[in-house]
């Protein structure tokens, strides 16, 4: 028989190191819980993050280097073999007394008239009607749901059957402006000539509007019931209350919702792109569809890529103003 060795005894512990041992089982958990708690955020960010950066910044980062390049339809297959043409896009872009530069000039006070028109007229439409819909009546619920209607409708299927509406000859517009009410006297055309400009402010702002009607009520509904009927208790009237009330109470709202409708407005390119299609009118030339045209139908990118550029520098230029004077009254206000 042979002999079996003694099984070895596990080294005694000192006195202190139980101690260690068991506060280092107590702090790891510890620490992986607050990893967890730190890194969390991040990684439920870095999907949105990760699309941000194919979606806009990698194009944006591109694009800017293109407005540099002299690239047409012959270097498109090899767009880095395009010759560099430094700021020489630029300059033609902002050579207001030459042919380019005069088209862009154009194109950007039709937008500016655009936006404005569409913003005003959406802002104005929007806060009457969430003024209205405060007020209890019976079918109320019904009417806000209406009013959302073309907010919540896709917008290509909305814009086509506009276009449909505003043909001259079995158009909806004209048969109820000429044949119905005899408001006309013949038929206009609505998707050529000067009416064009109007007819795609009209639809903008039946687009817009209820986005600002939703954004509206809902900052109406954090105004205390309370201050309308002490006011009313005073003595002020309906006016009063909305130009003492109302309107100061929806200014942070209003401050929000005046930027995001001009961006988007300024921005625009499925309505005139729509209803227009590739070659709008000369008095529907927005911008978009204008570097849409030198891009794709001239066939010159670095053109266009620039013109790209100058828009987004105009827009960051106007939202840091926009944004300086209005935190500025707010801090008066304060004050």
């Amino acid at each position: 028989m042979t002999a079996t060795a003694p099984p070895r005894r596990a080294p005694e512990a000192g006195p202190g190191s139980s101690g260690k041992t068991a506060a280092g089982r107590r702090l790891r958990p510890r620490a992986i819980e607050r990893l967890r708690q730190i890194g969390l955020p991040y990684l439920l960010l870095l999907p949105a993050l990760i699309a941000e950066l194919l979606i806009h910044i990698v194009p944006m980062f591109f694009g800017i280097l293109i407005s540099f390049k002299n690239l047409t339809l012959f270097f498109i297959r090899n767009w880095s073999k395009a010759p560099w043409a430094g700021f020489d896009n630029y300059r033609a872009a902002i050579k207001f007394h030459e042919p380019i530069g005069q088209a862009l000039l154009h194109s950007f006070w039709v937008t500016l008239a655009y936006t404005l028109l569409s913003v005003g007229l959406s802002w104005l439409l929007g806060t009457a009607a969430a003024i209205l819909m405060q007020d209890s009546f019976r079918g109320r619920a019904i009417m806000r749901a209406i009013f959302l209607v073309p907010y919540a409708l896709p917008a290509y299927a909305a814009l086509i059957t506009w276009t449909f509406m505003f043909q001259q000859d079995t158009g909806l517009v004209n048969h109820v402006l000429h044949d119905q009410l005899h408001v006309t006297s013949n038929k206009p055309f609505w998707l050529i000539g000067d009416n064009s400009f109007w007819a795609m402010v009209i639809v903008s702002v039946w687009r817009s509007w209820p986005f600002a009607f939703l954004a509206l009520m809902a900052g109406l509904q954090n105004i205390p019931r309370e201050l309308y009927e002490a006011a009313a208790m005073d003595g002020a009237g309906v006016w009063q209350q909305i130009r003492k009330i109302t309107m100061p109470s929806l200014r942070p709202v209003n401050q929000v919702l005046v930027l995001v409708l001009f961006l988007w407005t300024f921005n625009d390119f499925n309505t005139p792109y729509v209803m227009f299609g590739q070659s709008a009118p000369h008095q529907a030339d927005l911008i978009s569809i204008h570097i849409y045209q030198s891009s794709f139908i001239t066939w010159n990118f670095g053109s266009g890529s620039a013109m790209s550029v100058l828009l987004l520098l105009f827009l960051l230029l106007v939202t840091a103003v926009y944004l300086l004077l209005t935190s500025r009254r707010r801090g008066d206000a304060d004050a």
